[in-house]
């Protein structure tokens, strides 16, 4: 049930006389620590809880233990001023807290594309037994539709009974990367809740986002929904953005075979507005600890509710991502004229330079990377792989030992037969191809992300080959 009483405006959110909570966000890897840092900038007391003593202890030292670009800063100033820190303690969070943000991470299942609430249950079950006033728990990781009533549940047979808790939902749509401004200017805030209580607590725990937004003349649309809806909209807007990737990367392999430039079909169906620009570049798929995992769950959850038939097309969109990577190392090999046999092409021999290993430029994420997963599939083929990337070589390297870790850029690259460019670094984007012919054994590059000047490249006498763009 949804809140009827409340104006459900932004204005109202500013205007409101409503004292501001105290907020504590349990799990702070990416998202909750992100979180719990702008906050606290935003002008709310936080605290920031989680089971892994390390991370703790270097949240409170000031260090990141993830990269997020301009975290840092937000970090060591906040933590300075006394409006944040960071603890192992779970009674220290029940007593402190009066909106609890709930930011832990809900990986597929081990035996299915299901989401596994485990972390989640685990973490109400833990909170639960210590609240001793009224308060609410608020969602904010990404979960199957239908996770708010069970976890008021949980709530209801694991809080003491004299005690009100509720359940409320407030979805994120972090871009990491992008991540702090997502959380300070966000493009919309979504809030569902049971009462006009937890609906003008849940609104009171966003006011600093408002009246930011209204010191810079900014717009932040507010949606006030049901509990289903808050639910779905992460996991079906990462199903869209997967399903257009999957889109311009199918084309891809039809310019291929037809002679057309994918880059320049982009740009041409871009301009309708219907369509527009973002998320049109063909390159080797989408990866990440979002999309594919939201991609797979969403399609499993449907499935569960009887509807899987609607979705069913969700499973070609996460197949033609995963060819993407097939179809780099064939590139790969026929770039180096090497034949690609029914078990695939053989690259013994050849010294293969790989430039990037995270899933996307500025992070040092490297879940379900593509880049290093085809990396780690050169070297299945017989190449010797050298990866070179900013920020995720440390990363990478536990993920994949088996690959040779290089920097700077020019000491990776010596002696390539091969460069493959497969995450959009900017430092790559604005790569010398005539600084590089001298370093390399033969001057062919693999621009897996088509993030460089086909034309630049070959007049200085490289063999360049994109994704869908020919020859």
């Amino acid at each position: 049930m949804r809140s009827t009483n409340l104006p459900n405006d932004a204005e109202s959110i500013i205007t409101s006389g409503a004292p501001r909570p105290r907020l504590t966000f349990l799990g702070v890897g990416p998202l909750g620590g992100t979180y719990a840092a702008c906050y606290a900038e935003l002008g709310y007391e936080v605290l920031g809880y989680d089971v892994d003593e390390g991370r703790v202890a270097k949240f409170n030292a000031g260090e990141l233990p993830f990269y997020e670009r301009g975290l840092d800063e937000l970090l060591t100033k906040n933590l300075a001023n006394g409006r944040l820190r960071f603890t192992t303690d779970i009674r220290e969070v029940a007593e402190f807290g009066d909106v609890h943000f709930l930011c832990v991470g809900t990986p597929s299942r081990p035996d299915s594309h299901s989401a596994d609430l485990s972390y989640l249950e685990s973490c109400v079950t833990t909170l639960a037994p210590h609240l001793d006033r009224r308060c609410i728990l608020v969602g904010k990781s990404t979960v199957p539709v239908g996770t708010s009533s069970w976890v008021q549940q949980l709530l209801d047979e694991h809080s003491p009974a004299d005690v009100e808790v509720e359940v409320a939902w407030s979805p994120e749509f972090l871009q990491e990367s992008n991540a702090v401004q997502d959380v300070m200017r966000p493009n919309r805030v979504v809030l569902a809740a049971q009462s006009d209580w937890a609906q003008q607590l849940l609104q009171a725990a966003h006011k600093g986002v408002y009246e930011l937004a209204a010191q810079e003349d900014r717009d932040v649309p507010l949606v006030v929904t049901d509990f289903a809806t808050a639910e779905l909209v992460k996991v079906a807007s990462n199903a869209f953005l997967s399903t257009k990737i999957s889109y311009i990367n199918a084309m891809a392999d039809l310019c291929e075979v037809a002679g057309g430039d994918v880059a320049a079909l982009a740009r041409a169906m871009g301009h309708d507005d219907r369509i527009g620009n973002k998320f049109l570049r063909a390159g080797i798929g989408f990866g990440g600890g979002c999309l594919p995992k939201d991609l797979r769950a969403l399609a499993s959850r449907a499935q569960e509710l009887g509807v899987g038939e609607s979705l069913r097309f969700l499973a070609e969109v996460d197949e033609v991502n995963t060819r993407r990577r097939t179809k780099a190392v064939k590139l790969a090999a026929e770039l180096c004229g090497r034949q690609v046999g029914p078990a695939g092409p053989r690259l013994d021999g050849l010294n293969i330079t790989v430039l990037g290993a995270t899933f996307k430029p500025d992070t040092d994420d490297i879940r379900d990377s593509p880049a290093l997963d085809i990396a780690a599939r050169l070297r299945n083929a017989g190449a010797s792989v050298t990866v070179y990337d900013p920020k995720g070589m440390d990363n990478a390297r536990v993920a994949q030992p088996n690959l040779t870790y290089v920097k700077p850029l020019s000491e990776a690259v010596e002696g390539a037969d091969l460069i493959c460019l497969l995450t959009p670094w900017e430092e790559f984007r604005h790569l010398d191809p005539a600084a590089l012919a001298d370093l390399v054994s033969h001057r062919r590059i693999l621009d897996g992300m088509n993030a460089l000047d086909p034309q630049l490249w070959r007049n200085a006498g490289w063999t360049y080959q994109g994704m869908g763009r020919g020859n």
